[in-house]
């Protein structure tokens, strides 16, 4: 399909995307617009902070650049899901107090953010504990990484890839009324269906107590990821988790019951 495109078609797919070429580059408003009106009206974007805010250094000279980031995404009205910052292997716990002036400085009643850290430490005590505290007080999401299935094989599905994902533990924690889960999934579909279905179980869970799950799936060969995340809607409906029905299958209905949505 051409470029154009895209975006059209995975909307009627899909309910949320992760939006990761603001980390790259801030949209002006007629592209936020246009994202806006190609899309129906429950899709969602999960945008990534831009790295000219969070691979710099200190988080908090970057707060008046995040508020006008904030300012620049508004025209998504309600297709505006929460927002998502990504700091670099680099930013340690040292920088806890930097880190909580930044989360402090975020609207967080009006765009919900979530976090992803990546330095090991901070997957590790007192620093593990100490950053699920503060997000809990300040209703900050977690981003919970999971890139377990391209790392368990002899094979190395990466290889061709430009940035590698990292070697992470995987924290089955919520932090907000909200989770969002990045699955970075094997090319081999059979690799992946043990963690699948360890996230299955767990997603029902969070469901069934309300919290709002937003889970995007990768993978080295990005082609494969859509039929991943369709599998991955299998697996919940098995399991009883409580989904709503992914557009992607009820496009594949035939029109007279298509009819009846």
């Amino acid at each position: 399909s051409p470029r154009r495109l895209f975006l059209h078609l995975y909307s009627r797919r899909f309910t949320a995307v992760e939006g990761n070429t603001t980390f790259y580059a801030i949209p002006n408003s007629e592209t936020v617009a246009k994202w806006a009106t190609q899309t129906p009206p429950n899709f969602e974007f999960c945008l990534k902070l831009p790295r000219d805010l969070t691979h710099i250094g200190l988080l908090k000279p970057s707060i008046p650049g995040a508020l006008d980031f904030i300012e620049k995404v508004r025209g998504l009205g309600q297709h505006l899901g929460p927002i998502f910052a990504q700091l670099p292997p680099s930013y340690a716990p040292a920088q806890i107090d930097d880190l909580a002036a930044f989360l402090e400085a975020w609207p967080r009643a009006e765009v919900p953010l979530a976090l992803e850290v990546r330095h090991k430490n901070w997957f590790k005590e007192p620093h593990s504990r100490n950053l699920t505290a503060l997000l809990e007080k300040l209703q900050v999401g977690r981003v919970l990484l999971d890139s377990r299935p391209i790392y368990i094989g002899d094979d190395d599905p990466q290889l061709a890839s430009e940035r590698k994902k990292p070697q992470l533990p995987v924290q089955f924690s919520v932090t907000a009324p909200f989770s969002l889960i990045r699955f970075i999934s094997h090319p081999n579909l059979a690799v992946n269906q043990p963690f699948m279905e360890e996230w299955a179980v767990q997603i029902k869970r969070w469901l069934e107590q309300g919290t709002r799950v937003y889970l995007f799936v990768h993978c080295p060969t990005e082609e494969r990821s859509p039929h991943t995340a369709r599998h991955f809607q299998t697996l919940l409906e098995q399991c009883g988790a409580p989904v709503e029905p992914l557009p992607w299958n009820q496009l594949d209905l035939p029109p007279n019951q298509l009819n009846l949505w």
